[in-house]
């Protein structure tokens, strides 16, 4: 079996012979940099900045694309020019700022590094991803109403993005999010009055696809604790307040 650094050290290899000079810097981000990577559950999550986006270029590295997908079984890296990166600020926030917080320069420049987020959108984002998310599980729900065969998937797939806007949460109120899972789940509980034990419930049967009790009362659990983060998020900072604000100052 590859080792994750020398797998690592192909994908760079590999874009710096096609891509040449258009490549301008390959970042690691995600678990593998954090160093929570777990080979049989983690992703290999690569950021890639070019000079040129253009579609002759995209079809130069698309084959090295290809092996990493196929072969390699590794999600598609981002790929962004320096002024895309910069300008996406605003409605990348969330992903920018995880970037950010763990990262390793594979290649060239740190081009995140002076990247500056904008708080007031990254809580729109994460109240947006919170309320798309609590809306794509109760339309799942409708498909197979207390059917475990079909929502025990639903809610072990959702629970990874969920636990990134918890964290994020966490950051819109004004806190740095704790590295363990469960310890994040314990502050969002203290902080928006949702439940903790369904957040939990859920967590375990994400990582042992084992569920306990019955699949209705844990779902319906799930998508309140879910709506009660959005409600105590929108009271902490509402929306309305930074109109106010930005007319006051017109």
């Amino acid at each position: 079996m590859v080792s994750t650094n020398a797998k690592l050290t192909e994908f760079v290899t590999r874009m710096k012979e096609i891509a040449a000079s258009n490549l301008e810097s390959i970042i690691l981000y995600g678990s593998a940099a954090r160093g929570d990577f777990r080979p049989d559950h983690s992703d290999l999550n690569l950021l890639c900045v070019l000079g040129s986006l253009t579609i002759e270029e995209l079809g130069r590295v698309a084959p090295v694309v290809k092996w990493w997908r196929i072969e390699q079984k590794e999600p598609v890296p981002l790929f962004f020019t320096a002024e895309e990166l910069h300008m996406a600020a605003d409605v990348f926030s969330i992903e920018i700022l995880d970037i950010k917080a763990s990262r390793r320069v594979l290649y060239g420049a740190d081009i995140v590094a002076n990247i500056a987020v904008p708080m007031n959108l990254h809580r729109v984002q994460v109240e947006h991803d919170l309320r798309v998310t609590v809306l794509k599980l109760r339309a799942h729900y409708f498909r197979a109403p207390g059917n475990a065969e079909e929502l025990v998937p639903a809610l072990r797939k959702s629970f990874s993005g969920v636990l990134v806007l918890l964290r994020h949460t966490l950051i819109a109120f004004g806190e740095a999010p704790p590295p363990e899972a469960r310890s994040v789940i314990a502050r969002v509980a203290a902080l928006t009055s949702s439940d903790g034990t369904a957040f939990n419930a859920t967590l375990d049967l994400h990582e042992s696809g084992e569920l306990r009790g019955e699949i209705a009362v844990l779902y319906g659990a799930y998508l309140k604790a879910l709506e009660e983060v959005v409600r105590a998020l929108d009271r902490h900072m509402p929306k309305r307040k930074w109109r106010r604000v930005e007319e006051a100052n017109s």
